[in-house]
């Protein structure tokens, strides 16, 4: 862009008689210097002094008139290149407004050429996105229309096909991990072992894709199988973002084992046989309210930030050792029928287990509870062993009915325990803790109080 110059004064045309008129100038100041010096040498007396005064006159009225006309050819020169000089600066002006001007046309030329550049690229983009929406968005329709079809096969083949698809689209991940869950939650016909075939494939094609450590992870999926029917599901090592498994029932064996729950893993009313949960690392809530064990149940090792277990029932040996609980957990009205394990567990948040029983071995041995436990009305229908155990806060086993022998020998209280109305078998094996109160009620049984 080029600034705006001054606007020039117009060039005016010199007449010819400007020009005469300082001839006849310099011609009369001549003469009248001439007949100055003149009258001035006629004054002399001598004849050759005069003669030469008057040709010193003569000369010098002719030096005068050269003068003056030199003076005049300088002042026509000097202006001729002035006007030489403002000419050649009005043909650089003009010559750099010119080439702004084509500058400009030039840059508006590119950016409309520009313009139309991205808008044809835009369409371009559009056409290519559009066509590949419809794409994958017959891909996907073909593979469900195969999903619903009345052959096992076939219904095989829209498995995969679905799983290639997510594969090769991310975008289209969590609309496939939906659909198969909705499919895994559909009602499976009963005894129809081709059909337990492509819901097992179902179970592998998403758990294939929640192992973090594998090539084919699909992160950030998130199942929804609230009342599925699964067969032998094996998530060993897969990460579970809010997975929901709410109602579901867990036909055979069941392994969670090395997995991550990420946010909350939901199994309240789940329905399990053999269930394996050992290392599993819980950085959110674990809900098991009203959860069923039909066989053995082993969370070893596990890790859980929160664990909610009231109003279950384990009809299988259960086993949480070393298992450590971050929040407070509860086990409030769960029902154990067998052996149940919490050896060197270690409860940082609160534990309660208030109306819970034990219909087999309670095991609590070398357990740290770091937070307050709570057993009141806690039933131990055979042996309660808190040998090594620490309580490091409160200890409450108010009205707790001990049917087999309590041992709690070497366990360690930061503060005395509560026991009131706490009852026990007449044993002589038991183990009380040092300086409990022991009454005997009758023949059968023995009252605990506290001082």
């Amino acid at each position: 862009m080029v600034a705006d110059e001054p606007p020039e004064r117009q060039l005016r045309v010199m007449p010819w008689w400007l020009v005469l008129v300082g001839l006849l100038l310099a011609a009369a100041l001549g003469w009248l210097v001439l007949d100055l010096l003149l009258a001035e040498a006629d004054r002399a007396g001598q004849p050759d002094v005069r003669a030469t005064l008057r040709i010193d006159a003569i000369r010098t009225g002719l030096t005068v008139v050269a003068g003056t006309g030199g003076g005049l050819a300088l002042l026509l020169a000097a202006r001729r290149q002035w006007i030489a000089e403002r000419a050649q600066r009005h043909q650089e002006s003009v010559a750099t407004r010119d080439q702004a001007h084509r500058d400009r046309v030039q840059a508006h030329a590119e950016s409309v050429a520009e313009a139309a550049q991205r808008h044809q690229d835009r369409q371009s983009g559009a056409a290519e996105h559009d066509a590949a929406e419809r794409r994958l968005t017959e891909l996907y329709t073909r593979a469900v229309e195969l999903l619903g079809n009345d052959s096992a096969a076939v219904r095989l083949g829209g498995l995969h096909a679905l799983e290639r698809l997510g594969q090769d689209n991310p975008a289209q991940r969590p609309t496939i991990v939906a659909v198969l869950c909705a499919y895994l939650r559909m009602p499976a016909p009963n005894d129809e072992p081709r059909e337990t075939e492509v819901r097992r494939t179902a179970q592998r094609v998403l758990t294939r894709h929640l192992r973090a450590d594998g090539a084919d992870h699909w992160p950030g999926v998130v199942l929804d199988l609230t009342g599925a029917a699964l067969v032998d599901v094996d998530a060993t090592g897969c990460t579970l973002v809010d997975a929901n498994f709410t109602a579901a029932t867990f036909t055979g064996t069941t392994t969670f084992a090395g997995a991550t729950a990420k946010g909350r893993l939901l199994l309240a009313a789940a329905v399990f046989d053999d269930v394996v949960f050992d290392d599993l690392d819980a950085d959110g809530e674990v809900v098991l309210d009203g959860a069923r064990f039909g066989g053995s149940a082993s969370f070893d090792g596990a890790t859980f930030d929160g664990l909610s277990c009231r109003r279950s029932s384990f009809a299988g040996p259960a086993s949480f050792r070393r298992a450590t609980f971050g929040q407070p957990t509860s086990f409030d009205a769960t029902r154990f029928e067998d052996t149940a394990a919490f050896r060197e567990a270690e409860f940082v948040g609160g534990l309660s287990m208030e109306h819970t029983e034990f219909g087999g071995s309670a095991s609590f041995h070398a357990v740290r509870f770091a937070n307050m436990a709570l057993f009141r009305w806690t039933v131990f229908g055979a042996e309660a062993l808190f040998d090594h155990a620490r309580f490091t806060d409160a200890a409450n086993f108010g009205r707790a009915r001990f049917h087999g022998m309590a041992s709690f020998r070497d366990a360690r209280f930061s503060r005395p325990p509560q026991v009131d109305q706490a009852r026990a078998v007449a044993d002589p094996a038991h183990r009380w803790p040092a300086g409990a109160v022991v009454e005997r009620l009758d023949d059968d049984w023995l009252l605990l109080v506290d001082r």
